[in-house]
């Protein structure tokens, strides 16, 4: 009697013991569930330098933080060239105060790339953008489609071009506007890749120059001069055209035949943020079908598959691309903007 008394007590003290320790293993799973939520939750300041237009960026940020409500975003916006010389005088000086980045071209991430200024984050996401948008190492991802084309006033042009070539003519002699590829990196993109396709290379900038073509800050400006009807031709980005255009101002566009450049308008993460759980959440936003959404909504050509392009804009499919090498882009950047200042001035 004494034996099974003695068996039963033994067996009660190790079901109590094994109640203990499941007891202590739910409660530690339950502390370390906690523990990953706190790290994972999307809350915080974010500085986000861009160089779209303030109020497409505003619509951004505004779409993104009644998402994520915990998250105060900061917006510094200027051309592409100010926003990344910003950036290298940071970095010089101690600290990049960016999270993170979208600005104009691929171009512009490779330089940044190469001074390990970038945060590798390969976002779920982007398994819906062409691979080809996507940098390998995950250092950055295209935002959208941004075609340079011409833009013509309708009231002043009767006729309607379909070639580059028309901004050499006698016609457009004084009445032709461009961004400068020392402000816009659109336009820095644009240079690159011109002078080094057959049918342009620097005699397309030196026919310009000849025909008094006027240089300013940005597309902004030239959307502005065409518009207003102060000159009647401009190269510039088709979505501030076709947003004009469909405002009612007497500004149309033109895919020239022999092909337009293309940028992407990438977005990346500074290498030294400080917030990297909610700027992982702001590049997801932009890549996701919502991010997307709401950049059509705004006027711009999508970059993820699936989504149509605003109405009077044509999809990448429909363009003739013209194309340079993105890493003979890279190391000629400086140089090219030398013999622009060269010929045109310091524009």
């Amino acid at each position: 009697m004494k034996i099974i008394k003695k068996t039963l007590t033994f067996m009660f003290i190790l079901l109590l013991l094994a109640a203990c320790s499941s007891n202590t293993e739910t409660t530690g799973t339950a502390n370390n569930e906690n523990e990953s939520e706190e790290q994972t939750t999307i809350e915080g300041n974010l500085s986000f330098y861009t160089s779209q237009p303030d109020e497409d960026a505003q619509k951004l940020v505004d779409s993104f933080t009644e998402k994520y409500p915990d998250v105060k975003i900061e917006i510094f916006r200027s051309g592409t060239e100010e926003v990344v010389s910003k950036i290298l005088a940071e970095n010089k000086a101690g600290e990049v105060q960016a999270d993170v980045l979208l600005v104009a071209d691929a171009v512009t991430y490779e330089n940044l790339k190469n001074e390990d200024l970038l945060l590798s984050y390969k976002s779920e996401e982007a398994n819906e953008i062409p691979e080809s948008f996507v940098d390998k190492d995950g250092m950055y991802t295209g935002t959208k489609v941004m075609a340079t084309v011409l833009a013509v006033n309708t009231e002043k042009v009767k006729e309607l071009p379909d070639s580059w070539n028309v901004l050499a003519s006698e016609a457009a002699k004084g009445q032709a506007v461009m961004p400068s590829p020392l402000y816009s990196g659109a336009a820095a993109y644009n240079l690159g890749v011109f002078t080094r396709n057959g049918e342009f290379n620097w005699d397309f900038y030196e026919g310009l120059k000849k025909n008094e073509v006027m240089i300013t800050e940005g597309n902004g400006a030239v959307q502005q001069a065409v518009a207003a009807g102060e000159k009647s031709y401009g190269m510039i980005v088709d979505y501030l055209v076709a947003r004009a255009k469909a405002d009612g101002s007497p500004i149309d566009l033109i895919y020239p035949k022999e092909g337009v450049p293309v940028i992407t308008e990438p977005i990346a993460i500074m290498k030294n943020t400080k917030n990297e759980a909610a700027a992982k959440a702001f590049v997801d936003f932009v890549l996701s079908e919502e991010g997307q959404q709401l950049a059509a909504e705004i006027g711009y050509t999508p970059i993820r598959n699936g989504i149509d392009a605003p109405e009077g804009l044509k999809t990448i499919e429909e363009m003739n691309v013209l194309e340079a090498d993105l890493s003979e882009l890279y190391e000629a950047r400086e140089s090219d903007k030398e013999e622009f200042s060269n010929l045109f001035g310091d524009k």
